[in-house]
């Protein structure tokens, strides 16, 4: 195998929704164009790759999930010839792309869907799974509780029941089939010629299982017959999964290098969501140590918010509820039985302290953060709209009309803006906060540029240094130099001893911290309410004599 760029294991990754964040013709709808016009902005702050939600051509009943064609654009948002303008543009300020295939399911408005249907002998009846009796004990519940009850339903024109996991539009495809595969080949390699640099794979958790409950090991052959052609077509792009579960199950996804690059770390991020509720650096302790391990081409990508729901399905029922009741403590915060349907700002209820503290968390751990759109301004959410609409709102540019996403006066905007509360976009913008020298945006882009800076964080041996003090979290991450990182989870001042910060012969500076304090000595450390501080360390050279200055000497006192 051809030797691979890691790029992914520096990278800095942004979260957008192309309909959501620039709309240039005023039809209320974002677009290529748009994001194009909006490049600049995401290279400043120190961005590194876009992850493009989907962009297909869809129904839109799903957000885009509910894919009707594999090969094309949303007319809505563009053409072929925009996305391949906003490759190239972002590839000259040094980002990549990657998107989402989707393919656990299609549109039940597919073309092959519809032949399906109609046609019992049609190829693309197999692309699906059909039973002419409804199964009386399905093996899996729905993937979204509470808004579909069965995986099975029924179609007036096949005559049949069709498997669905997710959405009732959305029939699942049937991966026994070597046709299906070989159509994932073709969405692949279709993209890759475009100039993507990898995939986001959705639901990857569900794609490995099949209708029937002990087979749940079938489909992990399908990851490596993806990973195989990703390989072979391309020298450096990436497959990352979304696949959530207990330790044991995300870690089949990590098999050497026959399964997946990167993947999602649900575990991590669940119990840094409990760590800041109970206020217990411990728990993130804990989370990192259940994290199964990888090799040294695989990496984690950790996050705190995306565009789905904050899922905590996989902690213990008692730290569920410490995480509902600290941040959900609402039904209508609450979503599918399992997880929490708001963005982290107004989880912290705007604490300007919290959310520095949770974003330190997040750009020091080991592996490659992401960010969502708009989480750099501390964008809030709107409960109002259904589901996980309620994350999804426009991108808030300035405290002009519409937020400055779209000049449309009498079209209706794809979702409304937060023109209300705390987080409306009069009052939390890019403008504004551009204009701030404190303002939370500017301190992200210092962030993100000590991320960068120091590369040992997302791929440098991570020890977990042990203390006392169960309200810190300290850790390091050494390559080249090392990193120790001390995070105080609560709103006391706490103090630490730390023996790596008394080595005589190392150099240490404090590049990062959440106050002016003063350098640690004898390795004691302060650390103030809901505080951070980076450590940066490296060996002191060695002092030598200057040969040469010592030859003359020498030479001088002989004469």
């Amino acid at each position: 195998m051809r030797e691979r760029d890691l790029w992914y294991k520096r990278a800095v990754i942004y979260a957008l929704d192309v309909e959501t964040f620039q709309d240039s013709n005023g039809d209320g709808i974002g677009d290529f164009q748009g994001l194009i016009g909006r490049l600049d902005y995401l290279a400043t702050l120190g961005i590194t790759c876009i992850w493009l939600l989907p962009f297909y051509p869809t129904p839109n009943r799903d957000n885009g999930y509910d894919v009707m064609d594999y090969y094309d654009v949303d007319s809505r948002l563009g053409t072929l010839g925009d996305f391949a303008a906003f490759i190239r543009e972002a590839q000259e300020r040094g980002m990549r792309v990657i998107v989402d295939l989707v393919v656990n399911h299609t549109s039940n408005q597919h073309p092959w869907f519809q032949e399906a249907r109609r046609n019992k002998n049609s190829k693309y009846r197999d692309y699906y799974t059909w039973s002419d009796q409804k199964p009386e004990d399905p093996a899996y519940d729905p993937a979204f509780e509470g808004a579909e009850n069965n995986i099975w339903s029924w179609d007036e024109e096949a005559q049949a029941y069709y498997l669905h996991r997710f959405y009732a539009h959305q029939p699942d495809l049937n991966f026994s089939n070597p046709e299906v595969r070989k159509e994932i080949h073709h969405i692949a390699g279709f993209w890759l010629s475009l100039g993507v640099s990898g995939f986001r794979v959705d639901a990857a958790h569900i794609l490995v299982q099949t209708d029937q409950l002990d087979s749940s090991e079938k489909f992990y052959d399908l990851l490596e017959d993806m990973r195989d052609y990703i390989n072979m077509h391309s020298r450096d792009a990436i497959l990352l999964a979304e696949a959530s579960g207990p330790p044991d199950a995300v870690g089949k996804f990590f098999k050497g290098d026959e399964r997946m690059h990167m993947m999602f770390n649900f575990l991590l991020n669940m119990h840094v969501f409990l760590a800041l509720a109970r206020e217990k650096g411990s728990s993130i302790s804990k989370g990192l140590k259940m994290t199964p391990e990888k090799n040294h081409n695989s990496q984690w990508l950790n996050f705190l918010r995306h565009h789905d729901e904050l899922n905590v399905e996989d902690l213990e029922v008692d730290e569920q509820e410490i995480v509902f009741k600290a941040f959900a403590p609402k039904d209508d915060m609450k979503i599918y039985g399992r997880g929490i349907r708001r963005r982290l700002a107004p989880m912290l209820k705007g604490n300007r302290q919290k959310l520095e503290l949770a974003y330190s968390i997040l750009f020091s751990l080991p592996g490659t953060p992401m960010i969502q759109y708009g989480a750099e301004i501390g964008m809030g959410d709107d409960l109002s709209l259904p589901e996980r609409l309620s994350v999804r709102t426009p991108m808030q540019w300035n405290n002009e009309l519409n937020a400055g996403f779209s000049r449309a006066v009498d079209v209706e905007l794809i979702h409304p803006v937060i023109d209300k509360g705390a987080f409306s976009y009069q009052k939390v913008n890019v403008v504004q906060q551009q204009r701030e020298t404190n303002s939370l945006l500017n301190w992200m882009e210092r962030v993100i540029r000590l991320r960068r800076q120091c590369p040992e964080l997302g791929d440098g041996e991570c020890t977990i240094l042990e203390t006392e003090d169960s309200r810190l979290f300290v850790h390091s991450c050494e390559l080249q130099y090392k990193t120790i990182v001390v995070h105080n989870l609560s709103g006391d001042t706490c103090k630490v001893e730390l023996e790596e910060l008394r080595e005589t012969d190392m150099h240490i500076d404090e590049v990062f911290s959440s106050s002016d304090y003063t350098l640690p000595k004898n390795g004691k450390v302060e650390i103030g309410p809901y505080g951070y501080r980076w450590f940066r360390l490296h060996k002191l050279p060695e002092v030598k004599p200057d040969a040469r200055k010592t030859a003359a000497h020498t030479k001088k006192t002989k004469v």
